[in-house]
């Protein structure tokens, strides 16, 4: 589901009781919907569930600009396509920025907000060695996903890290070519890492950490409580930034309780 101007999105059980609101999942950098189906699946048991594509990202549409406004708005704007005027939020990484950005810009939208191992602070560049290992393979000389794994090991040592990074890349009839729109996130790369310096959300929140990453830190309390009074947080024992996936039993144990509460 897309066009050129509103983001691709999945819907699962949209036949729920109109009377509870959705639950919104936005993925993170050089992700996609699909990173979350294991959210999105058990959590549609019960509710309705919309994973989204942000820009540059999966099937949405490519843009020049990136930055945590507008990423916000384009998720804003398909739920008002949608005739959704309030839902749950529930963001990783990347994706948990668009949330906080769309509970600061528009707190009215947003019933409670789950934001997964990322902080509203700015941070180190830390994905310059992904991008210019995936700009430097040649799509037109590679023949398969293994060529392209073999290529970027010289950029990226872990497998796991590989073998997310390969998803983006996709084949037609002219060749391969990248789902993901590596020049616009080099560009806008400052914008992507900055923090949030002004704004607050009065409404639920739930910080959800893993215990082996360094995302969320002590010394990040004081402007997490700025921008967001009522956050509570919890923390997944041996779990790093991929703690969804890592963890998804006690991951979602964790969001649906706070969502039911």
């Amino acid at each position: 589901m897309t066009s050129n101007s509103i983001l691709h999105y999945q819907s699962l059980n949209d036949g729920v009781s109109k009377d509870t609101s959705p639950i919104v999942l936005i993925h993170g950098l050089f992700g996609s919907l699909e990173n979350l189906n294991m959210i999105a699946k058990p959590l549609s048991e019960q509710h309705h569930v919309i994973s989204v594509d942000v820009r540059n990202h999966g099937q949405s549409f490519h843009r020049d600009q990136m930055n945590y406004q507008l990423m916000a708005d384009d998720v804003i704007a398909l739920l008002a396509s949608l005739n959704i005027n309030k839902a749950h939020f529930l963001g990783h990484s990347m994706g948990g920025k668009i949330a906080m950005q769309i509970a600061l810009t528009k707190p009215s939208l947003v019933d409670k907000l789950i934001v997964a191992d990322i902080a509203p602070v700015t941070y180190p560049p830390h994905h310059n060695a992904i991008i210019n290992g995936l700009r430097a393979i040649d799509l037109t000389a590679i023949k398969s996903r293994r060529d392209a794994d073999t290529l970027l090991q010289t950029a990226v040592d872990e497998p796991g890290v590989r073998q997310f990074l390969l998803k983006n890349l996709a084949k037609n009839d002219s060749g391969f070519y990248w789902r993901v729109n590596i020049d616009a996130i080099d560009k806008n790369y400052a914008s992507i890492a900055t923090g949030f310096d002004h704004g607050s959300f009065d409404g639920e929140v739930l910080f959800i950490k893993g215990a082996n990453s360094n995302y969320i830190t002590t010394e990040h309390q004081p402007v997490i409580l700025q921008r967001f009074p009522k956050a509570k947080a919890k923390i997944i024992q041996g779990a790093g930034h991929w703690l969804h996936a890592e963890k998804p039993v006690a991951f979602n144990k964790i969001v649906q309780d706070f969502i039911d509460r």
